[in-house]
């Protein structure tokens, strides 16, 4: 594998640090844009050292990859959370309200508590010092070890759901709206590990013969 053309360094981290909050919670999400399968939340206090760590953005990363690193991830962190929203809770709040549920969840485990985060352009309603730059899965060092942390979490519980939920193909497409994912919808039909509220598969309970 090629080596990324960006790599994460501390530099919205040393904002924080500038101002005198030393734990700094990186946060990041896997799943927002599935079509089934819970939506994982991670939040990752690292070492205020500056050191540097061979994480990265999970997408930039093979599957071995990224269950290397999410392993190296919980050996070092200060402390480290992940937390989902199931596809009830998504269908009740929508995506972004589940996903900044669960975003609270998981920083409220933290122990210790974080002074300052570090988003991944999830501009999340709390009253600590908050960055949220786009790509900060790739640009920092905290976010992308919360983005390993999601990652790994959600794709075994795709396996999971995959095993309960036989046919569908969740183990290969993690839930999103792969062509092979269309095919099992139109022959299966859905199945409780979907989110109704999505468009897709709103239009495929209302009215079958539209969406496939």
């Amino acid at each position: 594998m090629s080596v990324p053309s960006v790599t994460p360094d501390w530099s919205f981290e040393r904002e924080h640090w500038r101002r005198g909050y030393f734990r700094v919670a990186g946060v990041d999400e896997a799943g927002r844009g599935a079509w089934a399968g819970p939506v994982m939340v991670a939040a990752v206090i690292l070492p205020g050292t500056a050191a540097e760590y061979p994480f990265r953005d999970s997408k930039q990363l093979s599957a071995a990859q990224r269950e290397a690193y999410a392993a190296q991830v919980r050996e070092v962190a200060v402390s480290w959370a992940v937390e989902h929203a199931w596809p009830d809770e998504i269908d009740r709040l929508n995506i972004l309200g589940a996903t900044h549920a669960a975003a609270a969840r998981a920083l409220a485990r933290l122990d210790p508590a974080p002074q300052a985060l570090v988003t991944d352009y999830l501009k999340l309603r709390t009253d600590l010092p908050l960055k949220a730059p786009p790509r900060a899965d790739a640009l920092s060092y905290s976010v992308a070890a919360a983005s390993l942390l999601a990652k790994t979490e959600r794709d075994r519980l795709m396996l999971d759901l995959d095993a309960q939920h036989p046919g569908y193909g969740f183990a290969g497409h993690k839930g999103y709206g792969a062509p092979a994912h269309r095919a099992a919808l139109r022959d299966l039909g859905v199945s409780e590990a979907h989110r109704r509220s999505f468009a897709p598969i709103r239009a495929l309970l209302n009215e079958p013969e539209r969406l496939l």
